[in-house]
C-alpha cells in the first residue's frame, strides 16, 4: 500500500509539473491582460501573496490575482461580492475563479498540486489537533474533495474532514472524480463566498 502510494505520488509530482509548465505557457495571454486590467482597475500589484502551510506544514508564498484594494487588510474572507474591498475587477476574477491561476507557478515549484487539501492559513494549522494535522500529508492543492462538496459553505470541521477523506483515499481514481467535478463547483456561485459564523475561515479558538 505505501509503495503504490509513493509511486502515485511521484507520478502525480511529474503530471503537475508538466501541467503547470504548459499552463502557464498557453495562458500567458490571459495573465497579461488580467493584469493590466487589475492595475487599470485599482492602484497596488497584480499579485497578492501570502503565506501558508505546505506539505507536513512546511511555510510557502500562495500567489493569487490581486482582488482587493491595497488600502484594507484582508482579517477575514469575503462575506459577499458587495464587499468593498473587493474591486470591480477582482468580484469578475473571483466569480470565475480566475484569481485562482497564478498558483499554476506554486505548483510548477513543487508547493502546490492540481488536487489536494486547500492550503491553510499558518495560524489555523497552529490550532489543529493530532488528527486535523493529517491534513498536511500531501501537497496542498487548487481545488480538493472539500472544494467540490462545498468549498466556502462548509464548516471548519466539514472542510477538514473531507480533507482527511481525501488523504485517507489518495489515488488516481479520487483525482479524477474530483477533476470531473471541479467545473460545476467553479460555476456554483452560492459557495464562493465565506457565509459568516461556522464557515470555513473561522477556525475555533485554540483550546486551553
Amino acid at each position: 500500500m505505501a509503495s503504490r502510494r509513493s509511486s502515485y505520488d511521484r507520478l502525480k509530482r511529474a503530471a503537475d509539473a508538466v501541467c503547470a509548465g504548459i499552463g502557464l505557457v498557453l495562458l500567458s495571454p490571459l495573465f497579461l491582460l488580467i493584469g493590466v486590467l487589475i492595475s487599470l482597475d485599482s492602484p497596488g500589484g497584480v499579485f497578492f501573496r501570502q503565506e501558508r502551510a505546505g506539505r507536513d506544514g512546511v511555510p510557502f508564498l500562495i500567489y493569487k490575482f490581486r482582488t482587493m484594494r491595497v488600502s484594507t487588510a484582508p482579517t477575514r474572507g469575503a462575506q459577499d461580492e458587495n464587499d468593498p474591498r473587493i474591486t470591480r475587477v477582482g468580484r469578475w476574477l473571483r466569480r470565475s475563479s480566475l484569481d485562482e491561476l497564478p498558483q499554476l507557478i506554486n505548483v510548477l515549484r513543487g508547493e502546490m498540486s492540481f488536487i489536494g487539501p486547500r492550503p491553510a492559513l499558518l495560524r489555523h494549522v497552529e490550532r489543529y489537533d493530532a488528527e486535523q494535522r493529517r491534513r498536511l500529508e500531501v501537497r496542498p492543492g487548487m481545488t480538493g474533495l472539500a472544494q467540490v462538496n462545498g468549498r466556502n459553505t462548509l464548516t471548519w470541521e466539514e472542510k477538514i474532514a473531507y480533507d482527511i477523506q481525501y488523504v485517507e483515499g489518495y489515488s488516481l481514481g479520487l483525482d479524477l472524480r474530483i477533476l470531473l467535478r471541479t467545473p460545476k463547483a467553479i460555476l456554483d456561485q452560492a459557495s464562493v463566498y465565506f457565509r459568516g459564523h461556522g464557515s470555513a475561515w473561522q477556525a475555533p479558538e485554540a483550546k486551553g
